[in-house]
């Protein structure tokens, strides 16, 4: 680290530290947050010139304690008359982001894409940002690890600052202390940080997420992330060699959509992820045999997380290559026929409600079809509150805390049809290269394009095309809300 003042028209800031193992678009980004000077209209002289954004810090030879000089002019506000209308650009930041109609994007720090579009995923999740805002030292856990409290913590600082400002945000805090939680995501190459999978950061965050909130006031210690994510699984494992059978129960956070040449549509690729094959010790073979693992669900999330499963690791390259097969996903998913029948048998009566104000809304009669799901997409109805409205915040918190023992499951049920609500996807060849991307659907039902910090509204109509088959943005996860039913 190097401490530097640095002089803008009129104002010197004092002790601006400089991250020299960072690029110099970092040290910009910084100095956006305390001038307002975007960093592309920035002019900062030093020995030889201007400093770019990609220069090597140890050849611009910043010295300890050195003045830098810059030049530029901050984005402009518009002042509201002392009467008159009010415009949007004179109102706070927090209500500009109501008008916009979308929160803010993240700067990109070197390669981190993958970490910015997980959290704007992760970001439109309601009841994941109401935990993080109840979260403080108080209610840490006793054998939560300082580097969890802390990512926990720069997380929650994180969500506020996209809520609160229409202007990209500098995901600085968050970055470092990601880094020094998981090692991994620090890995450099010729200086600079490398590209890294965004499936394993997200995985990696809500893990972190997962220990940290959970009540340390409860001796079931309820895990709201497992609440809002976990996927319940029945196993059953059979060896047909030796006609040895046993079951087991496991808790998940995403489901996989596995792909080969006969699949061309979510629901075939989640089929086979349900059946596989596994090695292991057969006690009366005496050897190794091979066992077959079917899997049904018999228990669903109140936001279910798919991966499609394109990488995959190439001894030739040394390097994970990517599957570009197009596969269709739907915007309204129906789980049914991949859960266990007691699971089904539970989701009967919600799923008949759901049809009942489905052919009321329509005007039609009951029709008394059956539960199994359709390819179809699923309208939404009047039975439950919009995947994206603004009052259904407080009631899937309700459905949350129900889960917690809080309050009787019987306020809300789920129905096995999800809605998609994010979608995160990659562009390029490679996970560890190329370019990831958020789309996310806002409160108020439109869906916008969170790329890096460039926000770009979007039609829901083309959020289905990013299936892949070539060489543009295509889904690498999708997340859907459940679709839920008063009873």
């Amino acid at each position: 680290m190097v401490t530097v003042s640095v002089k803008w028209q009129k104002e010197v800031y004092p002790a601006v530290e400089i991250d020299t193992s960072q690029p110099p678009y970092v040290f910009k980004a910084q100095l956006y947050d305390l001038t307002g000077v975007p960093p592309e209209r920035q002019k900062i002289m030093v020995k030889g010139g201007l400093l770019k954004d990609d220069a090597d810090w140890s050849k611009v030879g910043v010295k300890e304690g050195q003045r830098l000089m810059m030049m530029g002019t901050a984005d402009e506000i518009v002042k509201a008359p002392e009467k008159g209308p009010v415009f949007a650009e004179d109102l706070p930041e927090e209500e500009q982001v109501v008008n916009v109609g979308h929160s803010a994007g993240l700067f990109n720090l070197g390669n981190t894409c993958y970490m910015n579009s997980t959290v704007q995923c992760l970001h439109s999740v309601p009841e994941l940002k109401s935990a993080l805002t109840e979260y403080n030292q108080l209610g840490r856990s006793n054998d939560l690890d300082h580097s969890s409290h802390l990512l926990t913590v720069a997380t929650r600082d994180l969500f506020n600052d996209l809520d609160k400002n229409v202007k990209p945000v500098a995901p600085m805090q968050f970055w470092t202390v990601l880094r020094k939680k998981y090692p991994q995501f620090g890995q450099q190459s010729n200086g600079a940080f490398m590209q890294q999978d965004a499936e394993e950061c997200w995985t990696q965050l809500l893990y972190t997420l997962s220990q940290s909130l959970k009540s340390p006031n409860s001796s079931g210690s309820p895990d709201i992330v497992k609440a809002l994510f976990g996927i319940e699984f029945d196993n059953r494992i059979h060896c047909a060699e030796s006609g040895e059978e046993s079951t087991e129960t496991e808790t998940v956070y995403s489901l996989k959509c596995h792909i080969s040449q006969e699949v061309n549509h979510l629901h075939e690729g989640l089929k086979r992820g349900l059946k596989s094959e596994l090695e292991k010790a057969s006690p009366s073979l005496g050897r190794s045999a091979v066992y077959v693992k079917d899997s049904r669900i018999n228990g669903l999330p109140r936001y279910l997380t798919i991966q499609f499963v394109r990488f995959f690791w190439k001894r030739e390259s040394n390097q994970k290559a990517k599957i570009l097969r197009k596969v269709d996903y739907p915007l309204s998913l129906d789980v049914y026929d991949f859960c266990s029948e007691d699971l089904r048998k539970k989701l009967e009566g919600p799923r008949q409600v759901l049809r009942d104000a489905e052919g009321k809304k329509a005007g039609l009669k009951t029709s008394g079809k059956t539960s199994s799901s359709t390819d179809g997409d699923v309208k939404m109805t009047e039975a439950e509150e919009s995947s994206s409205g603004s009052g259904e915040a407080s009631k899937t918190t309700q459905e949350v805390n129900s889960i917690s023992g809080v309050l009787p499951e019987k306020e809300h049920h789920l129905t096995g049809i999800y809605d998609l609500v994010a979608v995160l996807t990659h562009k390029g060849r490679s996970a560890d290269s190329g370019h990831y991307v958020a789309w996310v659907k806002q409160e108020n039902g439109k869906w916008v394009q969170f790329d890096d910090d460039n926000p770009i509204p979007q039609r829901e109509e083309d959020i289905p095309k990013l299936s892949g088959g070539g060489d543009w943005h295509m889904a690498y996860i999708c997340m859907y809300k459940a679709r839920v039913v008063p009873m």
